[in-house]
């Protein structure tokens, strides 16, 4: 399946691109960071700390076992904090 990938904030910094368009085989949110993780160093970096992280597929919060069937994009960004 194709996905649309989107880092934001310190991610987006750490790899190098605010969005990727990805060919993955992953069925889970946690099996495609397995899969980032494997591209390198930059990756590795954004994605060494799951607990710092939140994930959202198709616009949907959600969590690192999420199914991506069907899914058409998966976004990271770290927690926000509102004031």
């Amino acid at each position: 399946m194709t996905l649309d990938v989107l880092y934001f904030a310190w991610l987006r910094e750490r790899i190098g691109v605010p969005r990727e368009n990805l060919e993955t085989q992953a069925a889970t949110t946690g099996d495609l960071v397995k899969e980032l993780v494997a591209k390198g160093d930059g990756y590795a970096a954004a994605f060494s700390d799951l607990t710092s992280l939140r994930v959202a597929v198709d616009q949907e919060l959600t969590d690192f076992d999420a199914s991506l069937v069907g899914a058409r994009e998966v976004a990271f960004f770290p927690p926000m904090t509102g004031g």
